[in-house]
């Protein structure tokens, strides 16, 4: 008699398999951000920054939990949860940004110093905090596509990605 707690390869694949295509899709997330940063010269604010480590975050989730094809369900539903929290510092720091592009002009905090000096001249906390109360270059919208910004079409890939990762570590097996 098969072991109930052992899951078939059949299973363990198609949550590879799914947990692959993930971390392709982020994959592809950060091949465009790198385009439009060397192709297009759309130079990254620290929000969007924030954004890219997120989406780099979640898709070594995505990696880590492919190659360790967990057998049993508690396993599965564990990276699951972990890729979606990733994606929900990444949506958090999305939403943050469109917030601060719909403000109007005289609302916009001033710009201040660029990520790399901040980092030189504060701590990490104190980074964090600087970059999350935005910036006037957060604010600046430099993109658009089918009359989004880049943090809109971010949001929707992570809540699309986390979707994802919840059908493949949640979804019911034969």
């Amino acid at each position: 008699m098969p072991d109930p707690t052992h899951a078939p390869a059949s299973v363990r694949s198609s949550f590879r398999t799914a947990f692959l295509l993930g971390f392709a899709a982020c994959a592809a997330l950060m091949s465009y951000a790198m385009y439009s940063e060397i192709v297009l010269h759309l130079d990254p604010c620290p929000l969007c920054i924030f954004q890219r480590i997120a989406v780099i975050a979640m898709g070594i989730v995505f990696l880590l939990g492919a190659l360790a094809g967990p057998k049993s369900a508690g396993g599965r539903k564990a990276w699951s949860l972990f890729a979606v929290l990733m994606a929900a510092f990444g949506m958090a720091v999305a939403a943050r940004h469109l917030w601060i592009q719909s403000l109007p002009e005289g609302q916009v905090p001033a710009c201040g110093a660029p990520l790399k000096d901040l980092v030189q001249m504060m701590s990490w906390s104190k980074v964090l905090v600087k970059v999350f109360t935005g910036s006037g270059e957060c604010a600046k919208v430099t993109w658009r596509f089918l009359g989004l910004s880049m943090p809109g079409w971010v949001l929707i890939s992570l809540l699309v990605l986390s979707a994802w990762a919840l059908y493949a570590g949640f979804r019911k097996r034969a």
